[in-house]
């Protein structure tokens, strides 16, 4: 694919190196500023924004990585979460030049730290600058997504949601995974559970208790029942539920599963973290595809989904 060509420099000696043009790593005080940043577009920064909520509620050290604000002194502007994913947010309400620092800044702390993540993933213009600018330095990726559809609806879907898909339940964490495993091994071109796989495992886990899983079954009758449906909120804020892992078990592939299966999730999505909950309004339902998937990305249209922006994601 062609290189990305950004606005930013390559990474090389700045003569402004003040600390409105350095990034810090954030303490727990910084955090509700830091959402702050993340509302000004929930849905470009649900991925950060998620683990922000986790390190507001129980500590940075609780959510699993790092959060870094730019710049070093003063009000933030823009942030990077650095984790399993590095996500930056870097404000498109900004101006180039503060935007291109804010970039820079981020990629000289993810540069020294070195590669930690198993992905950059964002918003687009974001996370290609930022990746033209690491990759001199950090190993050569796997692959690069640089345009995958940012989708959202904040109404009530346009098809009929299947009545069969439903939260799962811890008893079936023994028949989801597999399905898990499917959907991860056939997006991502590996299986998550090589060499023990006990973390993904407890991933899959914890969704389920948390009640963040979806599925549909079938094989009941046989004694034998399987996945056929499956997604699960993988990212969750007060604003935006981002669905992740969909998948349709490829035998059942072609039967109209996809689109009443994914008006189930976003209904019930709505129901369990809107005005069910704590009188909360409820959130907007958000994923991101890759643009290339013209099926998945038909199916969720007819949901109701609309483009509101562009994410990308450079996977190792």
């Amino acid at each position: 694919m062609a290189r990305w060509r950004p606005s930013v420099p390559a990474l090389r000696p700045r003569a402004r190196t003040g600390p409105d043009a350095r990034a810090r790593v954030l303490l727990d005080a910084d955090v509700p500023e830091a959402l702050a940043v993340c509302a000004g577009d929930p849905v470009a920064s649900t991925l950060a924004a998620a683990r922000l909520v986790v390190a507001q509620r129980a500590g940075l050290h609780a959510a699993g990585g790092q959060a870094w604000g730019f710049p070093a002194v003063g009000p933030l502007e823009a942030v990077c979460w650095a984790g399993a994913n590095l996500v930056p947010v870097v404000p498109r309400t900004l101006d180039a030049s503060r935007a291109d620092a804010a970039v820079t800044a981020f990629a000289e702390l993810a540069r020294h730290a070195g590669r930690r993540s198993s992905s950059v993933v964002g918003e687009r213009d974001a996370v290609l600058a930022l990746w033209d600018l690491l990759a001199p330095h950090w190993p050569s990726p796997r692959e690069i997504r640089a345009n995958q559809p940012s989708l959202a609806i904040d109404r009530e879907p346009d098809v009929a949601p299947d009545p069969g898909v439903r939260r799962s339940v811890p008893a079936e964490v023994p028949i989801v995974l597999p399905a898990c495993v499917a959907m991860f091994t056939e997006e991502v071109g590996y299986s998550p559970v090589e060499g023990g796989g006990r973390a993904y495992e407890e991933r899959v886990r914890s969704l389920v208790l948390a009640g963040r899983s979806f599925v549909r079954t079938a094989g009941e009758r046989e004694g034998a029942p399987h996945v056929v449906f499956k997604a699960e909120l993988g990212a969750v804020t007060p604003l935006v539920a981002q669905v992740q892992g969909v998948w349709v078990d490829p035998r059942y592939r072609g039967q109209g599963l996809a689109a009443p299966g994914m008006a189930a999730v976003v209904r019930l999505a709505r129901e369990a973290h809107g005005d069910g909950a704590a009188g909360h309004r409820p959130p907007v339902v958000s994923l991101y595809v890759n643009d290339y998937n013209a099926r998945a990305l038909a199916a969720y249209r007819r949901v109701g989904f609309e483009q509101v922006g562009t994410y990308a994601t450079v996977l190792f």
